[in-house]
């Protein structure tokens, strides 16, 4: 049985359900999000509407979700209305460098872990770029990264997820039949990397180890095969069993249809995923009636459609099994 410390231990079971499955919200988009609302409006927009955005977002849909992902900079109002759900918050720097190579990470300068903790954060949430293919030079500057955050969390016993996304070493493009080649072992890869101990990481969140677009047989095939369904199955399953650690799925700018897809292909791979941090699936769609309409429009389609796109990702994560599980307990309660 591993054991957690009562920090990390509190921390994981303030953004679970009562079935210890992790139904979390994502709204930590920064620069992606300001893109976004200013390409809607046709004119840039402010840190108020990032601000806004977050807090109708996150006052809305945590009355479905077990906890927010929120980030320090623009998040931190919205975190005053999340509705008793758990608090998950980002330490990193939205984006990377593009013109240094190897999608190089940074922290937040005006954070650390105490101040997270101390503005309220139950956990604290990584973004990494990775791929295991990589100049070993540059992977071994991210393994050091994420070995000091580790230990930042160690020291201040809180909860650590770390979220990795893949990428081409070689420059291509990710949405390529290319790439959804080498995307199982980038996934399974990365899994086997930061599920060891060294690293400190306390859960998992991890792409799906297939692009959807490119599985023959499911309704997001867009008709460039790179794996049957039955292949597709297979790398859930191998993927699974790079760690022992407690893992949950990102939606990765999917559509709302398109991650129910893939999260009941999991369920039908059998694989014991752990919940779901889920972002853009639920609220991408209201990105333009806020930004073209404003406030109670955008509001009334969260209260709408919103709702139920996160209660057809929380129906599709009934097939998540319990994080405690994964540490050799039964319950709840054997972990004190």
């Amino acid at each position: 049985m591993t054991t957690l410390t009562p920090g990390k231990l509190a921390g994981l079971k303030a953004v679970s359900n009562s079935r210890g499955v992790i139904a979390a919200a994502a709204m930590d988009q920064r620069g992606s999000l300001q893109k976004s609302l200013s390409m809607a409006r046709g004119m840039s927009s402010g840190p108020n509407d990032l601000i806004e955005f977050k807090l109708l977002v996150t006052s809305v849909l945590t009355r479905y979700a077990s906890a927010i992902l929120l980030d320090p900079e623009y998040g931190l109002e919205a975190a005053k209305h999340r509705n008793n759900a758990g608090l998950l918050l980002a330490y990193e720097k939205t984006g990377y460098d593009a013109t240094a190579s190897g999608r190089l990470p940074d922290l937040l300068d005006h954070w650390s872990v105490r101040r997270l903790k101390e503005a309220g954060a139950d956990c604290v949430k990584v973004l990494l770029y990775y791929t295991p293919f990589e100049h070993s030079d540059i992977n071994d500057q991210k393994h050091a990264w994420i070995e000091r955050i580790g230990d930042e969390c160690r020291a201040h016993d809180i909860a650590f997820f770390l979220e990795f996304v893949g990428y081409d070493a070689d420059g291509g493009d990710e949405k390529s039949l290319k790439y959804a080649c080498k995307k199982p072992d980038i996934v399974s890869g990365s899994m086997a990397e930061f599920g060891k101990e060294k690293y400190g990481v306390d859960v998992l969140k991890v792409e799906v180890p297939v692009e959807m677009a490119f599985v023959e047989g499911t309704k997001a095939f867009k008709g460039e095969k790179a794996y049957t369904r039955a292949e597709a199955l297979q790398h859930f399953r191998n993927a699974e069993t790079m760690t022992h650690k407690p893992f949950i799925y990102l939606s990765a700018g999917v559509s709302n249809a398109v991650f129910i897809e893939t999260l009941g292909l999991a369920a039908e791979s059998g694989t014991k995923f752990n919940g779901v941090l889920c972002g853009r699936a639920t609220w991408k769609d209201g990105i333009e009636v806020f930004a073209l309409k404003g406030v109670e429009p955008f509001r009334q389609w969260l209260e709408t459609k919103g709702v139920e796109n996160i209660s057809n990702v929380n129906k599709a994560v009934e097939a998540a099994s319990p994080w405690y599980l994964k540490l050799g307990v039964n319950s709840m309660e054997e972990l004190g």
